[in-house]
Order: C-alpha cells, then structure tokens, then sequence
C-alpha cells in the first residue's frame, strides 16, 4: 500500500525504461529502445550528456578510428547507432573528447531523447514489481533500469598504499600544465602509455612502469593489448633519435607503495626495489567498473568480476536491472571499447521491449541487426588460427629495463 500510495502522488516521476547515464552506454541503448518502440522512458545524469569525456586531457582522442561508411553497410566504429557517423558530423577520423561529446549532444537531439542533467542517483532499489531511485531532484519510479553509469568518474586511486599521492591521470585537463622536466608514470596500458607519449611531445622525460610488458604483446584481443594507433605513436617517438632518449619503459614493474618526502616521491615494486620521482608519480591503472552504487545488485565471479545473464545483460540476482557499458563482460571477453559494447544495444533493447509487451520488435530491431548492434554469438574470436603475425609487430625500444 505504502509504494501505491507514492506511485499516485501527483508528483512522482514515473518510466517504464529507466536509464542512469548520459554517455555512449546509456543514448545507444536508449535509441535501440525507442526503434523498439519504447517511448515511456527517461535518462538521468549526475553532470551532462558526455561529461566523461568533455573531462578528457585536451591531448586525447578515441584509439578506434571514426569513417563514414554508414551507406555501403559499414557503421562507423564510434558511432552509437545505426542512422549517424562521428565522421560524418565532425569531420576527423579520431574525435577528441569535446568533439565526441558534441556528437553524443547531436544524437540525443536527433532521437528526442528524454534527458534530465544534474539528477545525481544516491539509491537505487526494487519494491515489489518496481524500481525506485532516490536522486537529488527527488524519487523516480521505473518498471525497469538500465545502469549505463561509466568510469571515468570512478578512478582506481586507492589501489596500493600511498597511491592517492600520485595524480590520476583522469584529473589532469591538459598535459602542458603539468610543471617539470622529468616524469614517472604507474601504468603501461592505453592510459599509461598515452600519458607518457603526450609528455614525451612536450619535451619531457619519462619513465614509465608497466605491470607487464604490453608494448609487445600481440595478443588478438585490442582490450588485452596496446591499440595500432598507440603503437604508431610509440614507434614514432622511439624512432626518433632526439624523442627516443626521454622514454623509458619499464617492463615487469608492479608499483606497489608510493612514499612523499620534501621535494620527491619513492615508488617500491614487487620486490622492494625503490625508484625516486622529482615529480609527482601519474597514477594511469584505469578505473572501477562503474557500478559502484548498484554492485550490491549484481552478482560478481571468482575474479570479482560482474556476472550478467547472456541473453541480455541483465543482473542474475536482481531481475530488472540491465547494465550497459564497458565493464561488459562475457565468457572472458571484454566489451569495454564502444564499438564491443554497442554490439549488445539490440539485444538489451529486444529484450525490454518484448517484456513491455511491444509489438513487431524483432521487425523494428531489424537495422539494428544488420548493422551489427545485436550481437548474441558470445564465442567471440580471441586466437583465430588465421592469424598472421608480422616480423615487426612490437616496437623495440633503445634498451627495455
């Protein structure tokens, strides 16, 4: 009775498709939604569509290259659903993170999706056959929720003792307000390495600590390994004879306690081997899954990783919730680049819709389907015998320490 009576209050916000987050995750699945023939639906956003990556360093760009090819069948790569292509409506190949956010803005208007900004979510639980979320703008009541809150926000900076004395490299707007000559970065994948190269530009010496060796693993799975374009940069710096000098890659280096003194930092690896920075250490080791708020709602594995049902992405503990996004994971595989995870709008947006009664949904989905945004074969190709490896395909730098 008590949750009847707060769904008649005159003032209550009531949808049957809640959507939390503004970015790629959250307007892709929401237009698969509306082809689907849900229009009863809402997103909210604790800052402003694409807030992840208007907070971008001003250096960085997205690693999967954006052409426009939507009408020989070939949907750009960084594009969030079938009808629009990132290059088509910027004009570059790799959209900075202001850029993209103006397309994501772009397709939000073209969709006439329902958006309410600045609603910061601090609850969300399910009373009998619905979905309440306690925000900032008050209650919002949903038959169903899809979680597509990102990362960004949620950096791993608590991951070691005295690793909240480095500067995460999500805090840092423009690689040039950085004061110092000589840098050391925590991370070699795409974050760290980026990081490093952007410094190296400016003139900067840097070294870099890896966990492993990722600058020359071929592994085929582009989330387990640096990107082509990141290997490009790489090769390019270590090719030239005045750049090559100022980067040192340290392979096998796990830091795993930073300590500050006057005027510099100690970094310790695995085997308490210290290292001395003059500046302060850039922390570049990723981020939380991005659930946060909700993790209590879903089940994790062994591995702490989420657990979702691979008909749609649905919690397996709490049915209702769906989740969209990078933390996407299935079978071992990884759907954390945009063009990975949009491969499952289809199918979360099939999914929902069926279970709102829509009618003709599979009909309605069908550009969807083609363009590759309902992918449902989760034995994804990870060591195909096909594969042939270059001589080269690992940049080789002056000395690996």
């Amino acid at each position: 009775m008590f949750l009847t009576n707060r769904l008649n209050h005159k003032n209550a916000t009531r949808a049957e498709v809640l959507i939390v987050g503004a970015g790629p995750a959250g307007l892709g699945v929401a237009t698969a939604l509306k082809q689907a023939g849900v229009d009863n639906l809402l997103i909210v956003d604790a800052r402003e569509i694409g807030a992840s990556f208007l907070n971008w360093p001003n250096q960085m760009s997205l690693l999967t290259p954006s052409f426009h090819s939507n009408s020989f069948g070939l949907t750009d790569l960084n594009a969030i659903d079938p009808e629009t292509s990132p290059a088509d409506y910027l004009r570059t190949q790799h959209p900075k993170g202001h850029q993209y956010a103006k397309y994501l803005r772009a397709v939000a208007e073209y969709h006439k999706l329902p958006i309410r900004t600045g609603v910061q979510v601090s609850d969300l639980r399910k009373e009998e056959d619905h979905f309440v979320a306690t925000t900032s703008k008050g209650d919002l009541f949903a038959n169903i929720v899809v979680w597509a809150s990102g990362q960004f926000f949620s950096p791993r900076d608590k991951a070691f003792p005295g690793a909240d004395l480095a500067l995460h490299s999500s805090k840092v707007h423009d690689w040039s307000d950085l004061e110092g000559d000589e840098f050391t970065v925590i991370g070699g994948y795409e974050s760290g390495v980026d990081a490093a190269l952007n410094l190296v530009e400016l003139g900067k010496s840097v070294g870099l600590h890896s966990r492993g060796e990722p600058w020359s693993s071929d592994h085929p799975d582009p989330s387990r390994s640096l990107s082509p374009r990141t290997f490009d940069r790489l090769r390019e710096i270590l090719q030239s004879p005045e750049k090559t000098t100022k980067l040192d890659l340290y392979k096998n280096s796990d830091i795993k306690k930073v300590e500050e003194s006057k005027g510099w930092w100690t970094l310790w690896d695995q085997d308490e081997i210290p290292s001395v920075s003059r500046t302060r250490p850039i922390l570049a080791n990723g981020f939380h899954s991005g659930l946060g708020l909700v993790e209590n709602l879903f089940e994790f594995d062994e591995n702490e990783l989420p657990v979702f049902t691979e008909d749609a992405d649905e919690s397996t503990i709490t049915p209702g919730l769906f989740y969209s996004g990078p933390a996407l994971v299935h079978r071992n595989s990884l759907f954390c680049f945009i063009y990975k995870y949009r491969a499952r709008f289809g199918v979360v947006a099939l999914e929902v819709a069926s279970r709102l009664g829509k009618t003709n949904v599979d009909e309605k989905l069908m550009p969807y389907l083609k363009a590759g945004f309902m992918n449902t074969d989760l034995d994804c190709c990870t060591e195909c015998e096909c594969t042939i490896k270059p001589p080269d395909s690992a940049p080789e730098p002056a000395a690996f320490s």
